[in-house]
Order: C-alpha cells, then sequence, then structure tokens
C-alpha cells in the first residue's frame, strides 16, 4: 500500500519549517497519480464519502462522535485499494479504524468494501497523513498504527521524501497509547533497515522483537505483497510498542 497523498498548501509547524523557523513548503513523500476511477470506485465514493468520510479539519478529531461508541482505535496511513484495511476491521470489530490516504480510487474501492461487507468500524480521511495526525489527533489515542508497504523511494536521492523519517515517526509515537504499537512494512530491505532504526532511536518506541518482527496473524498477505515476494523480495515487519 504506498502513501499517496493530496497536494497542500504548505502550513507552520515542527514537519513544515525550516531549521532557523521560517516557514517553508515541506517535502512531500509522495506524488499525486489519481489514476483512472473505475465506474464503481466513483459511485461508492460519490455516494459513501458523505457517510463514511471524515474531511480534514485543523482540530483534534473527536473518535467517539464520529463513530458513535468508545473503543480501541486503530490508525492506518496509506491504504491502497483497501484490500488489508477491511479484512483487518471485519477480523476485530471490536476495534475502529481511521483509514487515511488520497488517492482517489483507492478511497472508492476501501469505500466500497466497507458497504459491501457491511464494516460500521471504519472512517476514512482522503488528506495528506502528516497534516492529519499533526493537526487533527490527539496524544494517546490509539492502541495500533499501521503503515504497511509505504513508497519506498529507492533511489538514494530521493531518500528524503521517505514518510518515516525520525520527526514524523515520533508524533506517530505520542499518538499512541501506553503499551499501542507503531506497525510497518516495506518489501524493500534499505528502506526496512532505515525503518527499524528511526524507530530503535525514538525514544518512547521499543522493539517487540530482536530486529524484525514475524508478521503478526492479524495482517493478512496481500495480492501487492505476494508479487513482491514473487519478484524475490524480502518483506519485512518492524513492529515497536509505545514505553
Amino acid at each position: 500500500m504506498r502513501q499517496r497523498n493530496d497536494t497542500l498548501p504548505a502550513r507552520t509547524d515542527p514537519l513544515n519549517e525550516s531549521p532557523a523557523g521560517t516557514p517553508h513548503r515541506r517535502i512531500r513523500s509522495y506524488v499525486l497519480r489519481q489514476g483512472r476511477f473505475s465506474p464503481a470506485q466513483q459511485r461508492a465514493r460519490e455516494l459513501l464519502l458523505p457517510r463514511f468520510g471524515i474531511p480534514f479539519a485543523p482540530a483534534p478529531l473527536d473518535f467517539d462522535a464520529a463513530f458513535g461508541r468508545k473503543a480501541p482505535r486503530i490508525l492506518e496511513i496509506g491504504f491502497g485499494m483497501g484490500e488489508t484495511t477491511a479484512a483487518i476491521a471485519e477480523a476485530m470489530a471490536d476495534h475502529d479504524f481511521l483509514a487515511v490516504d488520497v488517492h482517489g480510487p483507492g478511497v472508492g474501492s476501501l469505500l466500497k468494501r466497507i458497504d459491501e461487507q457491511g464494516l460500521t468500524n471504519v472512517r476514512v480521511v482522503q488528506h495528506d497523513a502528516v497534516e492529519v495526525v499533526t493537526q487533527m489527533i490527539p496524544a494517546d489515542v490509539f492502541a495500533g498504527i499501521y503503515v504497511f508497504f509505504p513508497a519506498p523511494w529507492p533511489k538514494k536521492r530521493h531518500h528524503k521524501r521517505r514518510l518515516m523519517q525520525p520527526d514524523f515517526v515520533h508524533e506517530l509515537a505520542l499518538r499512541l497509547e501506553p503499551g499501542g504499537y507503531l506497525h510497518a512494512v516495506t518489501d524493500w530491505q534499505d528502506y526496512a533497515a532505515a525503518i527499524l532504526n528511526t524507530f530503535a532511536a525514538e525514544p518512547l518506541l521499543l522493539n517487540t522483537a530482536k530486529d524484525y518482527a514475524e508478521r503478526p496473524a492479524y495482517r493478512p498477505v496481500t495480492k501487492f505483497e505476494r508479487r513482491g515476494i514473487g519478484l524475490g523480495h524480502r518483506v519485512s515487519d518492524i513492529l515497536f510498542r509505545r514505553r
């Protein structure tokens, strides 16, 4: 699930400032290529986003109001076409899932799955994940955060665009409950090593394994992942908990 987000105006915050404190445009972890909607995706997005979507707003989100109940909460960043999101949400019906991505066809695809599977515990935000986390999410609210297969930006000169940078990992850690887990997955080994080192350097996080973790039972193997394995890519799970 490659992270794809909209291009949005920059704002003044710790992730968006120069070392001198002068606001500048944040380096984005994506290039927006919306692609074509299928008729079903377009219809689902038009009809279901008002029902299951949460508009971006620079104010703390009221989770109990958004989901109509109080339950453990999971954040997923970059859900692709929603296959994994829907499968995990169906298996973990006692949890509420906030799914964030900007890819329009993917949003339509997930909404279609939500409707077809009768899921009531998923809400979708179509917006830049960094801005959602830093502007909408209070501290200590998530039992878990998933970042599965973020865009690897494999060329060295593009590594600065990778989503899992130290500043953002710190922001994610702050939004975990004590004992909550941060789970990243990638099939690019240099990115896996970078994520592992970044998580290990974050004082709020503690590794659940010696280095890479075994794939947890809750994470299904997707078509995308099987394709990567077929190409000889090793899939690495990095799973840390909030201290």
